[in-house]
């Protein structure tokens, strides 16, 4: 029989999310460079919006990685091991965890862990139906937080294996990537037992024109993507952007190795959020989000400066993505 149980950090009387989501969106905007994090994407819609971005012909990320997951799954259930318990960082539509799910050894327990707690109880609930006696055991918050605490591990769980697809990781700074690495090697090795590691997704360093093409897609849902943001400010934070006079602009910076992503205004205009004003110079843009494409060792390299050791990891014959085990102990 499947467990479902939906942690949540907040409540009807007091919700601490939206305050940490107004805090955000006050302290960017008041920057002299303007600024949102892009973990605010993924309301129930952004969450709708970033499956269609992982469809379209454009975005290699996602149909690569799945590849490697359908080739290489067997290779990667036979390092984490019989037993385990899975969390899942970011879990979005649980798509890719099903190819592991199916290759490993009686997985006791699935933690998958999402912002957008609506998205992730439906995701949850549809995974649950799909393997029986599997238990899953949702936690709707924040899993970059630096309070971020799981269940106790299943009884009958050998040890925690992570899952972090998606090259999710890149939308962090170095410094970001290195605490987040810190922080799941703790998570997943606090109690030292055999297996416990992390299988995470990184995208590599590649020609720029791909690079372009996979943000700035031709049916426009990367800049209908980008926009949701003003328009969950307006929701839930009380704004009044509008959205049509907000470009969607991105590019690939070179030298820092990543695409950055902006909201460009498209003229003088002023903003109000939760009854504070904002003043906008015509072409002056919000980041909304980064990007960062790492080499091979490169990234292992950030893996062994947070306690990882890696110990195996996969490419595609294009090198444009990879998969990476990191084992704890």
């Amino acid at each position: 029989m499947n467990h479902i149980v939906i942690q949540r950090r907040d409540s009807a009387r007091h919700n601490p999310a939206r305050a940490a989501f107004a805090a955000d969106v006050q302290a960017g905007l008041a920057g002299a460079m303007k600024s949102l994090p892009a973990k605010y994407f993924y309301d129930r819609r952004g969450s709708e919006l970033f499956e269609r971005i992982c469809e379209l012909p454009e975005y290699y990320p996602t149909r690569t990685e799945l590849g490697l997951l359908q080739r290489h799954a067997p290779e990667m259930a036979a390092l984490i091991g019989a037993d385990a318990e899975l969390v899942e960082f970011g879990a979005g539509a649980l798509q890719k965890i099903r190819l592991l799910l199916d290759a490993l050894q009686r997985p006791r327990s699935f933690l998958p862990i999402d912002i957008s707690g609506a998205h992730l109880s439906d995701a949850a609930a549809a995974l649950a139906r799909d393997y029986p006696g599997l238990q899953v055991r949702p936690v709707a918050g924040d899993f970059t937080a630096p309070d971020l605490a799981l269940p106790q591990r299943h009884a009958q769980a050998r040890g925690r294996a992570g899952f972090f697809p998606g090259s999710t990781i890149g939308n962090f700074t170095p410094e970001e990537a290195l605490c987040f690495l810190r922080q799941a090697a703790r998570i997943l090795g606090e109690d030292d037992a055999a297996g416990s590691g992390l299988l995470i997704g990184v995208d590599l360093v590649k020609d720029p024109a791909l690079l372009h093409a996979a943000y700035n897609d031709a049916a426009g849902v990367t800049a209908a993507f980008n926009r949701n943001l003003l328009q969950r400010i307006n929701r839930e934070l009380n704004g009044d952007f509008v959205l049509d006079q907000f470009a969607h602009y991105a590019f690939y910076q070179p030298p820092q190795q990543r695409i950055e992503m902006h909201l460009v205004s498209l003229t003088a205009q002023s903003v109000q959020v939760d009854g504070r004003r904002y003043d906008f110079a015509a072409g002056e843009s919000i980041h909304t989000e980064n990007s960062y494409k790492y080499t091979l060792s490169g990234f292992r390299r950030l893996a062994e400066q947070a306690g990882f050791r890696p110990a195996a990891a996969w490419t595609d014959e294009d090198g444009l993505f990879s998969l990476h085990w990191l084992a704890l102990g």
